[in-house]
């Protein structure tokens, strides 16, 4: 029922482990993905089946799969951890789309593999229902990612503080390659196969690279890309480790991820960021860190010699010029202008200084700059209206700014308090009504529609999500 062509798995033994899923007892599907299923060229009604969900839960593997477990190393808040590797996780293969795009289809909480340093190896329900949501918004907004498939929940418990329900979800991803997976051969000295490695992800995503210099550009460029349009929508990834940064520009491994409400430029969620390396603010230079990494891995492929430390150097600092660029793209259409100038910089930043102010909802404040509304997020809106005067002069010429809006800015977001209280009629009276309606708004990002209306509120002041944890 999936036709298998498994790339990574015909590279050599020491790539990854071969490793079958753990079966569970009870498999019990709670969402299939069926637009993402024929995006793939898989057949959904199977997926739906008994023998479908056994799959998907990892009780049976269908022909052709040949399940590994995925080596690499990582920087975790700096500090470098020389093995790490899929710890729940198990790819079953690739699969070639009907375009010919290729695609991971990976089973996250699949059970204990070499690499999961005494952990179970499995996930509870509530970070497989956060990344299930989290990720297919971010498709629909059109910023890269991996993708979900199905969830299913067990009928087992796992343990983290207490007993909570098992879950597993079907990821799919344009590969699961990251940072960490070069920094893993790198660490060993094995040039041998990083120079496998390099020529397998140019040829699987960059084949207009034609050397580890070029593949070195084309992931600074990618990344870029993405991390502005993390900026744009106030999403704060909470995890930037090296391993957690995949090579081919994805948002990968939604762990205690989440979206501003109010603005803050240093908003820190995730419980394990206690310094606040990976505040919102902070991901451009993370990512230049992380990049850099990835960069001192490439060098030996490079000529391993100070004119390739220059080469590799000049590249990396490539990045803030390609980042700022697109981060002004970005914000420009947000403000309605297509083709912003440099000058609007000062314009953009001069907003987010006020929102700053009175910690305005990052959100609704854009998303009301269309229809008038943005003014009421304000509780004392003279500096606001002081700035829109100047707002509403430079876009006066601009017939399509409007629209641009409407396609820039999202009505709604996962915010973190519905997302929560998903996860918690989930857990505790396995209702899955929210998660489910959730689903289907976040997938329509910019459509107004007055039965969503709830779903675009900011949380009340007792329903303001302070802290959000790692599922492990």
């Amino acid at each position: 029922m999936i036709h298998f062509d498994n790339s990574y798995a015909r590279l050599p033994q020491g790539f990854f482990t071969r490793t079958a899923p753990t079966p569970v007892a009870a498999p019990r599907l709670i969402a299939l993905n069926r637009p993402l299923a024929e995006r793939l060229g898989l057949d959904a009604d199977w997926l739906d089946s008994p023998e479908g969900v056994q799959m998907l839960a990892g009780n049976a593997l269908p022909e052709g799969a040949e399940p590994i477990a995925q080596a690499y190393a990582g920087h975790q808040f700096g500090g470098f951890s020389p093995q790490l590797g899929d710890g729940r996780a198990v790819l079953l293969g690739e699969v070639v789309a009907p375009d010919g795009a290729r695609f991971d289809i990976q089973l996250k909480g699949a059970g204990p593999t070499p690499f999961s340093r005494r952990g179970d190896g499995r996930a509870w329900l509530g970070p497989v229902l956060r990344e299930y949501l989290v990720s297919e918004f971010m498709s629909a907004f059109g910023i890269p990612t991996t993708r979900a498939l199905a969830a299913v929940v067990t009928g087992e418990t796992v343990i983290r503080e207490t007993l909570l329900p098992g879950a597993v979800l079907t990821r799919v991803a344009a590969s699961h390659i990251r940072v960490g997976t070069f920094e893993f051969y790198a660490a060993r000295g094995d040039r041998d196969r990083l120079q496998l490695l390099a020529d397998h992800v140019i040829a699987r995503h960059y084949p207009q690279a034609r050397s580890a210099a070029d593949l070195l550009q084309c992931v600074v460029d990618a990344q870029a890309r993405t991390i502005a349009g993390w900026m744009g929508l106030g999403f704060i990834h909470g995890v930037m480790n090296t391993d957690n940064m995949s090579v081919s520009g994805e948002t990968i491994d939604y762990g205690p991820c989440a979206f501003m409400d109010g603005y803050r430029p240093d908003q820190v969620f995730s419980s394990i960021d206690a310094q606040g390396r990976y505040a919102w603010d902070q991901q451009p230079n993370i990512a230049v860190w992380n990049l850099a990494q990835l960069a001192s891995c490439l060098v030996p492929l490079m000529g391993n010699d100070d004119a390739a430390v220059a080469e590799a150097t000049r590249i990396v600092h490539s990045f803030p010029e390609i980042y700022q660029r697109e981060w002004l793209r970005v914000f420009g259409a947000k403000l309605g202008i297509n083709a912003p100038e440099p000058q609007d910089r000062a314009l953009i930043e001069r907003l987010l200084a006020v929102m700053a102010a009175e910690r305005a909802d990052f959100t609704r404040v854009f998303s009301g700059l269309s229809d008038g509304t943005a003014r009421d997020e304000f509780t004392d809106p003279a500096a606001y209206d002081t700035w829109a005067r100047d707002w509403q002069g430079r876009i006066a010429e601009l017939p399509e700014a409007a629209a641009l809006m409407a396609r820039a800015n999202p009505r709604r977001i996962p915010r973190n308090h519905r997302i929560e209280e998903a996860i918690v009629k989930a857990r505790d009276e396995g209702d899955f009504t929210l998660f489910h309606r959730l689903d289907d708004a976040l997938r329509a990002p910019f459509d107004d529609r007055p039965e969503w209306a709830d779903l675009a509120q900011a949380p009340l002041p007792d329903q303001i999500v302070h802290r959000t944890f790692c599922g492990t």
